[in-house]
């Protein structure tokens, strides 16, 4: 009965939304109005990340039953929204039940493209794992058509969008599928030493999953946010307190840290799967460092009843905001796409030293534009000289540099440190069909 009643009392109050580029001079400020249930807070807040808008202050309160934020965003350049095809696709998708469910539905879960064959692969992070999982579907005639790929705390996640290299469609026969399954399980187990790996090959469906939510569900199934014993850096953690708010029977929730885009999105994410509730919060971002406090309960009404329980959502929020946080160089590829790319180009980052942290492949009319994010082995920036050694094996035309060359990152000698595309041995002892073979 209740849950019908929720459905009644949101059908007959709509969703509303103001899109309002007058009240601030510096950004596009955006009020959602809304029956209140669990999650719409994080729907809300994936409609505005996933068109890359920037949110520079939130102000969020969901007391009583009804649901009223407000949202300072800009575009990536920092500029207001000015493109109405954007502007209306906000406020069609942010009011109607049909937007919200869509988003909800592509959040959550396992849920492939009609277009492509998913495949979800969670373990510990290792040298040369990547490569080694891109020669194997090299192998097998998969094509990468996209990816995305996450490390922390010796935590590897990805999820892979493949086709057939022959018909460019997805695949479904189940025998493939199988073999698919068998070979990359095989990758997997090369060197778990301390917890089992995980894979999932989705045949396809009808709705598209978000790859960001995913991954997060991913990493927090996988405990990325307990870190190991030889892993006690703090220099470069968010600062994150949780207190108790007695009067008012909430849980307080402060966290500092250094601003960057998606940062709202990936903390509401991890309170979201700890099953906690948003009813107030105020989010502040500077030149450098975001602010962000809010007032939280558990979905069963109650606020945080343990130290332990406390210590817990510490440790979640702060996996979540260090999962993609980045400040050092960035390799970007930008080229015309062909079966077997990406195993190539891993392979000579690994040849030469690289530990790639996290990567985004995408390919779109046929073109391809990866972005790595890389050290060297041992967490530290990479060596110009090696940056250029690696651009004329590939291609300078092709391979630019972004972000920081020279930042180090601070980092633990072992604990943190990426193995997923690394490779301790430079030789050609491990070449792709060396890997191939040992994996069929």
């Amino acid at each position: 009965m209740d849950d019908e009643y929720a459905k009644l009392i949101r059908r007959m109050n709509p969703p509303r939304v103001v899109i309002d580029n007058d009240s601030c001079g510096h950004a596009t400020v955006i009020e959602v109005d809304s029956a209140n249930r669990h999650g719409i807070l994080l729907q809300v807040v994936q409609v505005l990340t996933d068109l890359n808008l920037i949110i520079t202050k939130a102000y969020i309160s969901s007391d009583g039953g009804w649901f009223m934020d407000v949202f300072n965003v800009t575009d990536h350049d920092g500029n207001k929204l000015r493109d109405e095809e954007i502007l209306n696709y906000i406020q069609k998708t942010l009011e109607t039940e049909a937007g919200f469910l869509n988003s909800l539905r592509s959040s959550v879960g396992v849920m492939p493209s009609k277009e492509d064959t998913s495949i979800e692969l969670t373990g510990s992070d290792r040298p040369g794992l990547l490569s080694e999982v891109s020669a194997v579907l090299t192998d097998l005639r998969c094509n990468v058509v996209n990816a995305e790929i996450w490390t922390h705390n010796a935590r590897a996640a990805a999820v892979i969008h493949v086709t057939d290299q022959a018909t460019g469609c997805a695949i479904e026969d189940p025998k493939r599928l199988s073999m698919i399954k068998k070979r990359l399980g095989n990758v997997l187990k090369g060197n778990s030493n301390f917890r089992t790996p995980k894979m999932t090959i989705s045949s396809p469906g009808p709705v598209a999953m978000n790859r960001d939510r995913r991954l997060h569900q991913m990493m927090f199934a996988a405990r990325d946010f307990e870190r190991l014993e030889y892993a006690q850096d703090t220099n470069s953690r968010p600062h994150v307190t949780v207190l108790d708010c007695r009067d008012r029977d909430y849980t307080v929730v402060t966290i500092r840290s250094r601003d960057r885009p998606k940062l709202l999105f990936d903390t509401v994410c991890a309170l979201t799967d700890m099953q906690y509730v948003v009813f107030h919060g105020t989010v502040i971002t500077g030149r450098m460092e975001a602010y962000q406090e809010h007032y939280i309960r558990h979905v069963d009404g109650l606020p945080l009843r343990s130290e332990a329980e406390r210590q817990r959502v510490t440790e979640c929020l702060e996996a979540a905001i260090e999962r993609r946080a980045w400040e050092g160089l960035v390799l970007e590829l930008s080229t015309e796409d062909r079966f077997g790319l990406l195993s190539d180009v891993t392979r000579v980052f690994r040849e030469n030293g690289l530990c790639i942290k996290r990567a985004v492949i995408t390919t779109e009319c046929g073109k391809a534009k990866d972005n790595f994010f890389v050290t060297d082995v041992s967490g530290n920036s990479v060596d110009s000289k090696t940056v250029e050694m690696i651009r004329q094996q590939i291609g300078q035309t092709i391979l630019r540099v972004k972000g920081n060359l020279n930042f180090s990152p601070k980092l633990p000698q072992e604990g943190t440190r990426s193995f997923l595309f690394g490779n301790l041995f430079k030789g050609r002892s491990f070449q792709t069909f060396k890997l191939i073979k040992s994996y069929s």
